[in-house]
């Protein structure tokens, strides 16, 4: 999906009380994935305020319209890519999840009812049973959403060639390549410096630009970057 522009964010490092207490990446703490347990799930309203920002940024420095943006993630990441994507105020494109399930259901309200919900998941997953799968979909098709479909796979806690494939394909049906919202990006010789590192650091092309002094130095490696 060439037309498309993937953001990848990291999650904080945190305690996490499901693993010993010990630190890890993680969203939001986990205290247990049963129905008493997934209603602690300390520092999920500080994440999700974060990719909802992530979108708002995309959306002021572009002009991308929400109903082109998704939010997708595997295990927790698809568990906040729920959580968030259904209850902003605007409406995405859709929502994936690969291994999630619906976590803080008492807070979760659907604000967005017709967002396509995409659910993968293995039939072996020993982590976040598949039971939880359609518990969840039961459970935010129960607060209003029309759209969530469930797909199974013989995988364990994991994605498989045949889940990405299916992934590859709802996206090119909900995000299609489209010449009228392609954004038009500024041109580098029009950038002043501040803003060719930032284009430069966003581009992934910080370790290149080690060395450059010069502006035109900048403008030639985003606009070589670009040509490509």
């Amino acid at each position: 999906m060439p037309h498309v522009k993937f953001i990848l964010p990291t999650a904080p490092t945190n305690p996490v009380t499901m693993n010993m207490g010990m630190a890890m990446p993680s969203w939001y703490d986990i205290v247990g994935l049963d129905e008493r347990s997934n209603e602690n799930c300390a520092g999920i309203a500080e994440s999700q305020a974060r990719i909802a920002g992530i979108l708002d940024q995309e959306h002021a420095d572009t002009g991308l319209p929400y109903d082109r943006m998704v939010l997708a993630g595997f295990s927790q990441g698809g568990a906040l890519s729920l959580y968030t994507g259904m209850q902003l105020p605007e409406k995405l494109a859709a929502v994936v999840v690969m291994s999630g399930y619906l976590p803080h259901a008492s807070a979760f309200q659907v604000q967005q009812p017709s967002v396509p919900v995409w659910h993968g998941h293995g039939t072996q997953d020993m982590v976040v049973r598949y039971s939880l799968a359609e518990k969840s979909r039961d459970a935010v098709v129960s607060k209003g959403a029309e759209n969530y479909t469930v797909h199974k796979y013989p995988i364990a806690h994991t994605v498989s060639p045949e889940e990405i494939g299916d992934v590859l394909q709802f996206l090119l049906t909900r995000i299609p390549d489209d010449a009228t919202c392609r954004i038009k990006l500024q041109d580098p010789a029009e950038m002043s410096v501040k803003e060719l590192k930032v284009a430069i650091r966003k581009a992934g092309l910080t370790s290149q630009s080690v060395g450059l002094m010069e502006k035109f130095e900048f403008v030639k490696l985003l606009q070589d970057h670009r040509a490509k």
